[in-house]
């Protein structure tokens, strides 16, 4: 297997891949109101073959294979740890018609026109070489073949960004650079896409509900110990109160739950 984003691999392979497979229901719980806008935008059919990009714990793997019954999904990412998880999910539930790879998918060697339907919840804003990346992505879709993303946009329209912005202010990553907000920018991201070759490129902005914990106490844990939350500011007591703080203002129907939105990406081969 050869990588070439290294970084990511690190990173993904160690403690934030670890968290993220030992809380795979927690995090769909904070990303999965998304499912929806991602998968009817894709509309994927019964016999379509279905590639899900950065797959993590595999949940939009399954719920793609679930729509393509006749025909099947594969995911592939660079984090071991949350594809086992995904394995095991998989299997647990009985999803038959799903495979999980790890690898690059900035240079994997997916068969040309292998699928229908490319597929990603916040798994493409983090390649090297953005257009190397979507351009081995556009080669493995047939011809016509769709293309459907969710990504982050900008943290400050959102209620993470408020509950964020009780911490201590940090240098935001730059939009354009590889990073959650690589793709922040629609002009961008459209640019991106059409110089690897895409075609029909739209962007919209998309709005879910994400559920952090069953109140501010839990959800701040939670959240004071997601990867890039931890790596800024470390662990301790004044970090998880600070948070729960920011947060109890979002407790509603028994948890905590932020207002978010996302870009909605969509091309053709």
């Amino acid at each position: 297997m050869e990588i070439v984003n290294t970084h990511q691999a690190e990173a993904w392979n160690g403690y934030e891949g670890t968290h993220w497979a030992d809380h795979a229901a927690r995090y769909d719980a904070v990303n999965s109101g998304f499912n929806p806008h991602l998968l009817d935008a894709a509309a994927i059919g019964p016999r379509d073959r279905v590639l899900d990009i950065g797959c993590g714990n595999g949940q939009v793997t399954r719920l793609a294979a679930a729509r393509a019954h006749l025909g099947g999904a594969t995911g592939i990412d660079l984090s071991a740890p949350m594809l086992d998880r995904a394995r095991g999910l998989a299997e647990a539930e009985g999803v038959g018609n799903v495979r999980f790879k790890r690898g690059d998918a900035q240079l994997y060697p997916f068969p040309d026109g292998a699928f229908d339907v490319a597929i990603s919840r916040f798994g493409v804003m983090f390649f090297g070489d953005p257009v190397a990346a979507f351009g081995n992505v556009r080669r493995a879709l047939a011809e016509g073949g769709r293309a459907a993303f969710v990504v982050m946009g900008p943290p400050g329209e959102t209620d993470l960004g408020t509950v964020v912005g009780a911490l201590p202010a940090l240098a935001q990553p730059a939009i354009g650079h590889d990073g959650p907000l690589s793709l922040a920018d629609p002009e961008h991201a459209g640019a991106i896409l059409g110089d690897a070759g895409f075609r029909a490129v739209t962007t919209r902005r998309v709005e879910a509900e994400q559920v952090w914990g069953r109140d501010a106490a839990d959800a701040a844990a939670f959240l004071a110990a997601w990867g890039p939350i931890r790596h800024n500011y470390g662990e301790g007591d004044e970090l998880v109160a600070t948070l729960a703080g920011a947060m109890r203002p979002f407790e509603r129907d028994g948890a905590v739950r932020l207002r978010s939105t996302a870009w909605l990406i969509t091309a053709r081969r």
